[in-house]
């Protein structure tokens, strides 16, 4: 039996990465991590339900550098799924599809998922 060469599937390294690639990946990504993230809160309010012990020990974790970092981190991703939802939700009614908008579209997603975090942490967190 002979072996013919078969033509091979073009594999991810021989594209051009463009941003709705990445904002494709990133979708998914923050997906899994608002999954994972979840749970968080769910910490929180399990140790809210349980008394002020757990909560304060819940609460000085949250409290630190790391906790602030990996709950800004989370929130950053929930407005960008949020987003990003929306953004196929335009895409579902075949509007934004040219090349130019679905690239316009996925940089406007990435900004604003920015600047809404950056803009909730402030009035939020930062500024008491």
């Amino acid at each position: 039996m002979t072996v013919r060469s078969r033509p091979t599937s073009p594999h991810l390294q021989i594209y051009r990465w463009t941003i709705t690639m990445a904002m494709s990946i990133a979708h998914r990504a923050t997906g899994i991590a608002n999954y994972v993230g979840s749970a968080l809160l769910v910490l929180w309010l399990a140790a809210a339900a349980i008394g002020p012990e757990p909560l304060n020990v819940v609460n000085a974790i949250y409290g630190s550098w790391f906790g602030q970092l990996v709950l800004f981190a989370y929130s950053w991703s929930l407005f960008h799924h949020m987003l990003g939802g929306l953004r196929h939700f335009v895409w579902d009614f075949i509007e934004m599809m040219e090349p130019g908008q679905r690239e316009a579209i996925a940089w406007a997603n990435l900004v604003a998922s920015i600047a809404l975090t950056l803009l909730v942490w402030t009035i939020f967190v930062w500024v008491r």
